[in-house]
């Protein structure tokens, strides 16, 4: 367990946040890697896979309800000092994840091939339903990974999280060329061989994660004689990460809507809109990291009492996150083509692909607060106002969009204008609540009396 109640918050944060950066930078290059294989399979199969990777939201929306609400009670317990609450808290996260995972592969099986229909038609929904029957697997893994690693995080260790992850992701970069392409000894199985690459990594990443609770962890661990089903902990967890759930429910919506707004443009805007997403996710991920160290800071403060902290927390998030965006958004208003273009020599997709990118950097810094607030919520335990402010997001882009599109005249670039304008009043809404919470729940707050760990 590491004390995050002192020394400098930026550096705390950096700390937290450099070995998450190194694992998403790996994360990156599989992303990448993966894209480029399933990119010389055609068209079809880029906007196959990238409408059933919409699905994945989906499961992040489940998985979120795990990790964040074990961040925020396994956080706020480490700073009470309360180790028996953390160590039940995690053991009953344990349980739900089995209990996810099982849904997930129920409804994956039987639901897919049907929602596959609603975004994609012919040969893109073929490929799309192929892929994601394989990549189910490691969907459900999911929840396991988000369960144990959000533990270690709330402790203030990251480091074995993030080597567990650069190794499954190196084993996925080194599957996807055999199992897609055909590389070496193994077969081309195309979208396939995609899922399957991945579902593989990540049942290694479970495996490995279990081996490290097993042989080191100290501070929270498996006690099989807490994972008798214990609802009020249930309720809580349920509390905490239901509206976290529903705020990456609200993503997954979001992006269902985007392609079924523009399917009409053919395989060849879904195929550019999907580069342009995978390129946007991997930017994303260093001001992701900053925003998952904001969480267990704040957490911890807030359950010892140390609400300027949680203060500072915040404003230096903001700032770290802002500068690395801003950064960002400055080089991708020049050729940001030449990154489609990478991935594929079509050039109506490099063209839609790299106008998306263009656009949708306007966005960038106003994202980059809204991941910044969202792992405040999880710190101070209410994650309800990042739901809502996600919620106003989706409503204004789905009313705006939808109309746009009923209008003589209407480009796909239109699309990516009214996502800019929505975020934009995202990150209003999520500053607003911040402040909000501080008022509620600092004004107050007080150092509690050191007393013995306690079981709940």
């Amino acid at each position: 367990m590491k004390d995050l109640t002192q020394g400098s918050i930026p550096r705390t944060i950096l700390t937290m946040a450099a070995p998450v950066a190194a694992g998403m930078i790996f994360q990156t290059l599989y992303l990448l890697v993966d894209l480029y294989f399933v990119s010389a399979l055609g068209d079809a199969a880029i906007a196959g896979v990238g409408a059933a990777g919409t699905l994945f939201f989906m499961v992040m929306a489940l998985s979120q309800v795990l990790g964040v609400s074990s961040v925020a009670l396994i956080s706020q317990a480490v700073g009470r000092k309360e180790q028996d609450q953390a160590n039940l808290v995690f053991n009953q996260s344990m349980v739900l994840a089995g209990l996810c995972a099982a849904i997930t592969l129920i409804c994956g099986y039987t639901l897919g091939d049907a929602y596959m229909g609603t975004i994609a038609a012919g040969e893109a929904q073929s490929e799309g339903v192929t892929f994601l029957y394989w990549f189910l697997p490691g969907m459900a893994m999911q929840f396991a990974l988000m369960g144990m690693g959000s533990a270690l995080r709330a402790t203030g260790i990251v480091k074995p999280t993030m080597v567990v992850q650069v190794l499954t992701i190196i084993l996925n970069i080194i599957l996807a060329p055999v199992l897609i392409a055909g590389w070496g000894p193994g077969p081309a199985l195309g979208v396939m061989g995609a899922g399957l690459a991945t579902s593989i990594s990540t049942t290694l990443g479970v495996i490995l994660l279990i081996i490290y609770f097993i042989k080191l962890e100290k501070y929270v661990s498996f006690n099989f004689s807490l994972w008798k089903p214990q609802f009020p902990i249930w309720g809580r967890m349920l509390n905490i990460g239901l509206p976290a759930g529903g705020e990456m429910l609200l993503m997954f919506g979001y992006f269902a809507m985007v392609y079924w707004l523009i399917q009409d443009f053919g395989e060849t805007a879904q195929a550019g809109f999907s580069i342009g997403g995978r390129i946007m996710q991997s930017i994303f991920m260093p001001t992701m990291a900053i925003a998952f160290a904001i969480g267990p800071i704040a957490g911890q403060n807030f359950g010892a009492g140390h609400g300027d902290r949680v203060k500072q927390t915040f404003s230096k998030g903001i700032l770290l996150s802002s500068i690395v965006m801003v950064v960002v958004t400055v080089v991708l208003q020049f050729h940001p083509e030449l990154l489609v273009a990478f991935f594929t020599d079509e050039e109506e997709v490099v063209t839609i692909g790299g106008e998306f990118l263009q656009i949708i950097s306007w966005n960038f810094v106003a994202q980059g607060i809204i991941f910044t607030c969202s792992g405040m919520f999880q710190g101070l335990g209410n994650t309800k106002p990042a739901m809502f402010s996600s919620g106003s997001r989706l409503l204004i882009f789905v009313v705006l969009a939808v109309w746009a599109s009923k209008q003589e005249g209407f480009t796909i670039n239109q699309v990516w204008y009214v996502s800019v304008l929505s975020v934009a009043v995202q990150a209003i809404i999520s500053v607003l609540f911040v402040l909000k919470e501080f008022k509620l729940k600092l004004k107050n707050l007080q150092v509690p009396p050191q007393v013995e760990s306690v079981p709940i």
